[in-house]
Formats: C-alpha cells, sequence, structure tokens
C-alpha cells in the first residue's frame, strides 16, 4: 500500500476527541457495571484500554485481511519478528535479534510460562507493591509464595526501597523478581541508577527478572525508558522481558504479545512452558494489526503522546499537591495514580464516593497492595471533554463532602461495591 493508504501522515489531534459509544458491545469497560446510586450514566475510568481508535494503518491492514475472507492457520513469520524488533531498536536503542523472540497472546499469558519455567512449587517470587494486582494473583495460583516490598512514597514520588528489597530477597530465598516498567500504578519510569542497583542486587543473590514492559512507550517530560535487559550482557542472560502491542495502539481485543529472551537457554525452557499450554501460532488478524503497527504506527503514537501530555495538565491542575485529592506526578503510563487519603475516607467508604457521589468509576487503590489504600488509579486515555466532565463530577462531589449531611452519602452503600 501506499504510504498515505497505511496512516503515515501525521495525526492530527481531533482524532483524539471524537466520542465512540461502546456500550453494548462486548466492551468490559463499559458493558460490566458497578451497583451504584448515582442518578445518570458513571464514567468509566477504570480497566486500562484507550476509547481512541487504533492507528489508521492497522484499519486498513485488517480491512485488506477480512476482504481477503480466509482465516485459517497463519505463521506470523520473519516480517513479523522483524518488525517487532526494529520498534525496539528504534524506540528504545536495544538490539533486538529475532530469534530471541516467542509469540504470545499477551504480557500475563507470558509472565505465568516464565514463572513455571524459572521457579518450582513453593519457591519465592517477589514483587514490589503498589502494582498491577494480576502480579499476586498469577503467583499464587501457582502454588509459589509471595514476597512483597512495599514501594516508598518520598516526596510525590514512588521509590524502591533497596535495603528492604535485598533483606527479602535474602530472607526468603527469592528466585524471580517480577518487575513492573513503567510502573502500573505509581507511574514511575525507573532510572538507569535505579535499574542497575537491581541488577546488581539479583546478580548477588542469583535472582532471573520477568519484566513486565507493556507501558514502555508511555513515557513523558525527561524521562526515557529504558529495557532492563539492555543494560548488560549479564543481567541480559537472567531476564525474560515481556512486552505487547496492545496498550501502545488499543489491541488488547487481538491478544497478541512477544517475550525477548537473550539468553538460548534460558529461552528454551520458557518457550518450551508456552508449548505445553497447547498454545500455538498468534490469530491472523493480531499478526495483520501487529505488524501495521509497528511499522506504521510512529506518527499516531506521537500524537497520542501530545494529547496525553494535555489531558495529565488538565488532571495536574484540578488536583494540585496539598488538595483533599491530589496527583502524584506522572512520569509515564496512562493512568493516573490519585492520591485521596486527606478525604479522611475508609476504601469501602472512597468506592461509595466515586460511584454514588461523583459517578466516576475509577480502579480502587486497594487492589493494588496494601500501599494502595486511599488511593485510586484513573484511566484518562479518552477523549478530552470526557475527562473534564469527570474532574468536574469529583470536584464537586468533593465539594459537597463538607456538607452537613455528610455522613449519608455512604450509608448502607459500601458492602454492596466492595468488589470494585
Amino acid at each position: 500500500m501506499k504510504q498515505e493508504d497505511q496512516g503515515m501522515n501525521a495525526i492530527d489531534q481531533s482524532f483524539f476527541d471524537v466520542i465512540y459509544d461502546r456500550r453494548n458491545t462486548g466492551a468490559i469497560k463499559y458493558d460490566v457495571h458497578p451497583e451504584t446510586s448515582y442518578c445518570g450514566e458513571v464514567i468509566p475510568m477504570w480497566i486500562a484500554d484507550m476509547d481512541f481508535k487504533s492507528p489508521p494503518a492497522v484499519d486498513s491492514e485488517l480491512l485488506a485481511q477480512i476482504r481477503h475472507g480466509i482465516f485459517g492457520y497463519t505463521e506470523a513469520g520473519e516480517d513479523y519478528d522483524r518488525a517487532v524488533a526494529a520498534w525496539y531498536q528504534t524506540q528504545f536503542g536495544w538490539n533486538v535479534r529475532t530469534e530471541w523472540l516467542i509469540r504470545v497472546p499477551g504480557v500475563m499469558f507470558a509472565v505465568a510460562a516464565a514463572l513455571r519455567a524459572l521457579t518450582s512449587p513453593g519457591d519465592s517470587v517477589l514483587i514490589c507493591q503498589p502494582v498491577y494486582f494480576p502480579f499476586a494473583n498469577v503467583i499464587q495460583a501457582n502454588n509459589r509464595n509471595l514476597v512483597v516490598s512495599e514501594l516508598i512514597l518520598h516526596g510525590g514520588r514512588y521509590e524502591i526501597d533497596f535495603t528492604d528489597l535485598e533483606e527479602k530477597i535474602r530472607t526468603n530465598a527469592v528466585k524471580v523478581f517480577l518487575f513492573c516498567s513503567p510502573h502500573n500504578p505509581v507511574g514511575r519510569v525507573w532510572t538507569r541508577e535505579e535499574l542497575t542497583e537491581i541488577g546488581r542486587i539479583c546478580r548477588r543473590h542469583d535472582v532471573a527478572v520477568i519484566s513486565d514492559e507493556i507501558h514502555s512507550d508511555f513515557v513523558f517530560s525527561d524521562h526515557p525508558h529504558i529495557p532492563i535487559a539492555s543494560l548488560d550482557e549479564e543481567l541480559a542472560r537472567r531476564t525474560v522481558t515481556c512486552t505487547a502491542p496492545s496498550k501502545t495502539f488499543n489491541l488488547a481485543g487481538l491478544q497478541a504479545g512477544n517475550i525477548i529472551i537473550p539468553d538460548a537457554a534460558l529461552r528454551r525452557r520458557v518457550r518450551r512452558e508456552c508449548l505445553a499450554t497447547g498454545y500455538g501460532q498468534p490469530n491472523t488478524l493480531a499478526i495483520a494489526a501487529t505488524k501495521a503497527a509497528y511499522l506504521h504506527g510512529k506518527p499516531w503514537l506521537d500524537a497520542l503522546l501530545d494529547y496525553l501530555r494535555q489531558n495529565y495538565s488538565l488532571l495536574a491542575h484540578a488536583f494540585p499537591p496539598g488538595g483533599r485529592i491530589s496527583l502524584i506526578p506522572p512520569e509515564g503510563t496512562y493512568l493516573a495514580w490519585l492520591d485521596c487519603r486527606r478525604l479522611g475516607l475508609s476504601d469501602s467508604a472512597l468506592q461509595a464516593f466515586f460511584l454514588n457521589q461523583a459517578g466516576v468509576q475509577p480502579h480502587f487503590g486497594a487492589a493494588f497492595g496494601a500501599g494502595g489504600s486511599g488511593f485510586v488509579r484513573l484511566n484518562i486515555a479518552c477523549p478530552r471533554s470526557v475527562l473534564a466532565q469527570a474532574i468536574d463530577r469529583i470536584r464537586q462531589a468533593v465539594r459537597e463532602l463538607s456538607a452537613p449531611d455528610a455522613d449519608s452519602l455512604f450509608a448502607d452503600k459500601e458492602e454492596k461495591i466492595e468488589r470494585f
């Protein structure tokens, strides 16, 4: 196809202003409803998918596949691997070889397979909470011992407590560090110095690293993403990097992902575990979308990042430091982490506040670990008018907390919505 047909031209910001009706389409974000007494439709801002159409190049390629009309067994092939490798070279300066890749249906599939390949039942696996809650779930579901090192919130920025991290690794004989980079939900993009220290500790105690880097393309300001396996050859030999185009290009429903493993022996172990599940090739449309996105989606992504920066600016103005709700300054991801502790509400009352009074559905922080109590995660990858409406609703609900009958806002509501 010609360049213009593939969507190579610059994307106008108005592309992201369009509101699409996703209700009754099977979209989890819109069709899984919490119980609420809010008078009107609750704005869903919880699950991490975007309300934007994928790049025009993806649409074009998928339409071409559909017009072909045959969806038999499809091999991704070398051109798929080359497209993935070229993206990581261009975006991060990481010279990924095509033979390092294992194709998978998604990052959590990759994480689970790597855990089974690198550990045995009863082995200890460490995570830094608050963190993406499926991490804890998949560790425990595979009968591994969950070990937690809490992140420290210092001066409005989360940091790794390296002393605690190393002590937990040593005393629990940790085999694997399951790492989130950039970090969901707190929005950190780890520095070279922090990554180097992680590498030093893991080498000292012979710990393997499984690094979930699905949010790597969402970085802001002066915070470049550095793949931890790119730091040095020794660290690369003990690292499994889990990636996907799904967050970057809003392709989660197509179920495509990749594992990057430089070490051949480690790669064989993980590949064997993937094959043991019965998984074979990616589906035909996922292959087409992944190649189109990585080869032709960069202008769309650049425009998207500009749009998200402006959304974050709007949110930062509405919820400044020191307010009853304040934004933790984001370095990466499109998932804003809001500190709501100054509202003085329990976690169940905080749920009632957002769902019943504000009419906004975030992801509630307690789900991400004990350190998430009193926080919410808000997906800002939506048209700016929707974000502005959500901000207005939240701020109005905060003002109403000062009303004499504010206690009645939460009566008999807490238990019904606890699961959200």
